[in-house]
């Protein structure tokens, strides 16, 4: 078996994992079970291969990652609706027609959310810190100064929305879910069997995390606007958007590099989205990790990815 990269998210009392050919979601239901639904699928880069030149590739993973991530965080919350609603959705007799209508309309909403987290996202990251950083004008004419302010604004933002929101009761459970994931894929890379002691002896943090993803984006943001000069508050904003898209590319490149290589060079440039981890991660406990085991059991053969992990360590250690 080929050595593929695994990637998951976590979501409301449960995870999402992605292999080559599937994605699934294990939730932990009210009643304790473990809940695994599979989705055959493969990315856009795998079926086209235009898709997978450098720069654009990271454009459409992210935007692929950000749908399929909407779409089991809405599954696993449907897990715990209330229960008049659920018993009426069991009673419920559907037509083939309507069954259809509502996966279109279920698609549809995706889409929306998916727009509308976008817009929200680019707002609050991207445009709002251009606002505030135009007032140090009053103070500076160093342009150099000016997009440094908007960068540093950019990087207080995120890291206060973070924190603000791992103060809530649900997003602390989530949170921990994301540690199981994380551990996990990292048990499994080492080529250790994955059962729950073997995952808790490994780390919470993993380069190849969306959360670091972010946080380079917001870095190399910096680093790019420095070099867009213009006073013109309007055609600032414009140009942030127009560079979004690279900016994106350019991330999900060095994400790229970093999970392929184990070097001094990526793993310096990879430590600060790994300090952020500590906001955005927490040990989880035995149960969520059975539940991020299920799922990456049901998009692989994990005993023989994890003979293939131990083959090639053999391999290196007799050259």
């Amino acid at each position: 078996m080929k050595k593929v990269n695994i990637g998951g998210q976590a979501v409301l009392e449960g995870v999402m994992m992605k292999g080559p050919e599937s994605y699934a979601l294990a939730v932990r239901t009210p009643e304790k079970n473990i809940d695994v639904q599979v989705t055959q699928y493969k990315s856009v880069g795998e079926r086209h291969k235009l898709a997978n030149i450098p720069i654009v590739r990271g454009v459409i993973n992210f935007i692929e990652s950000l749908y399929i991530g909407i779409g089991t965080l809405m599954k696993s919350s449907e897990y715990y609706d209330d229960e008049e609603e659920e018993s009426e959705k069991k009673n419920e007799k559907k037509s083939e027609k309507s069954e259809k209508s509502k996966e279109a309309a279920d698609k549809a909403y995706m889409i929306g959310t998916l727009i509308i987290s976008l817009v929200i996202a680019i707002g609050v990251f991207m445009l709002i810190p251009v606002f505030l950083a135009s007032f140090m004008k009053k103070f500076t004419e160093s342009e150099f100064i000016v997009n440094l302010t908007e960068g540093v604004l950019r990087l207080l933002l995120f890291l206060g929305y973070v924190a603000l929101i791992s103060l809530m009761k649900d997003i602390k459970r989530t949170f921990m879910y994301h540690g199981a994931e994380h551990k996990t894929i990292n048990c499994l890379e080492a080529g250790d069997d994955l059962t729950v002691e073997n995952v808790k002896k490994h780390t919470r943090f993993h380069k190849r995390c969306g959360t670091s993803f972010v946080f380079i984006v917001m870095f190399i943001s910096i680093i790019v606007f420095m070099f867009v000069k213009t006073d013109i508050l309007w055609l600032k904003m414009i140009s942030r958007l127009v560079l979004i898209p690279f900016i994106a590319g350019i991330a999900y490149e060095f994400i790229r590099y970093a999970g392929r290589h184990e070097n001094a060079f990526s793993n310096i440039l990879s430590m600060p989205g790994l300090w952020v981890q500590r906001l955005t991660t927490r040990e989880p406990d035995d149960d969520m990790i059975e539940v991020a085991i299920a799922s990456v059991d049901a998009v692989i053969d994990w005993h023989e990815y994890v003979d293939c992990v131990r083959n090639d360590s053999f391999e290196d250690s007799k050259k």
